[in-house]
């Protein structure tokens, strides 16, 4: 009787787990809705604390308190601040990101950044880079990296139709617009047209600086555009990654006689800026009997052929 007892206990004891898992699923089948209303009320409180958590971060970056750049904290920082998790700020950066208030940058600079207006650099008339800045409502300013006097190469020379060797100065500057930087230049002009640029403040225009104190005006330009990518200099002076997209472009400028004034080739990021060309002649037709027509384009163009200076 024992020895079956025995036998017994074991199976009743491999019985009761499947009594309860049974038991289980039976009442998670009997109440559905408290279990959807359980999900639903989880889903609301991640949705509420996601919104409190964008919110914060919009408020961060309209209060203007933001790194170099517009560079948010890391998220691993902005968790600790807020007091959610890392994954709770990663969702809400990528929505952010999907809206456009926000774009990330990967490499060693790389990181989170406030998404800014772009500057719009308009080839349709020849101003200075400050000015074009101006009129957008950006607050315009310039970095000297270097300024010097530098005997002409070969290109440079060729392009200011100054003998090899001649002096110019070499003024490398990072073009700003509200701190942030947009551009790389590297400007060369004749010595014999400014004498004492250098003791000069090279912050602003160059080409008002000429016509202002040496009485040379530039009235045009000639200006190729190529795209090419950031070495590591580059990335470093302009605050972005290696093999981020650059806007080239080479440029030289005339005076009223027709002589170059100034050999420059400055570097604009690509995503910071956009280049505006107005393009006006005659449409040649496609097909041989069709007839000319004469039309004034407008275009936004990222490609070789924009025709006014800009220093």
């Amino acid at each position: 009787m024992s020895a079956r007892h025995a036998e017994a206990d074991p199976a009743t004891t491999r019985s009761r787990p499947a009594k309860r898992e049974t038991s289980s699923a039976a009442g998670a089948a009997s109440a559905p809705g408290n279990l959807r209303a359980g999900s639903v009320t989880r889903i609301e409180n991640s949705r509420s604390i996601r919104d409190a958590v964008a919110q914060r971060i919009q408020e961060l970056i309209a209060s203007g308190k933001v790194g170099e750049d517009g560079r948010l904290p890391t998220e691993r920082e902005l968790a600790v601040q807020l007091s959610v998790s890392r994954t709770t700020v990663r969702q809400v950066l990528d929505r952010l990101e999907h809206e456009g208030a926000v774009h990330r940058r990967r490499g060693r600079s790389g990181g989170t950044f406030v998404s800014r207006p772009r500057v719009d650099i308009d080839f349709s008339y020849l101003a200075g880079i400050p000015a074009y800045l101006r009129a957008q409502g950006f607050r315009p300013g310039a970095h000297v990296v270097s300024a010097r006097m530098v005997p002409a190469d070969e290109a440079v020379a060729g392009a200011l139709r100054i003998p090899v060797g001649a002096l110019v100065y070499e003024v490398v500057r990072i073009r700003l617009a509200d701190e942030v930087r947009i551009s790389l230049e590297n400007a060369r002009i004749p010595v014999s047209l400014a004498p004492d640029l250098l003791a000069q403040p090279l912050d602003d225009s160059i080409y008002d600086l000429l016509t202002e104190r040496y009485d040379v005006i530039c009235v045009k330009a000639i200006e190729r555009m190529v795209a090419v990518l950031a070495d590591r200099e580059q990335s470093e002076l302009l605050g972005i990654s290696v093999g981020d997209p650059l806007m080239a472009i080479e440029r030289v400028a005339f005076d009223l006689d027709d002589k170059p004034v100034e050999y420059s080739t400055d570097l604009f990021v690509g995503d910071r800026t956009t280049v505006i060309a107005w393009a006006h002649g005659e449409i040649k037709p496609s097909r041989t009997n069709e007839p000319h027509r004469v039309a004034v384009l407008s275009r936004t163009t990222h490609a070789t052929g924009p025709n006014e200076a800009h220093p």
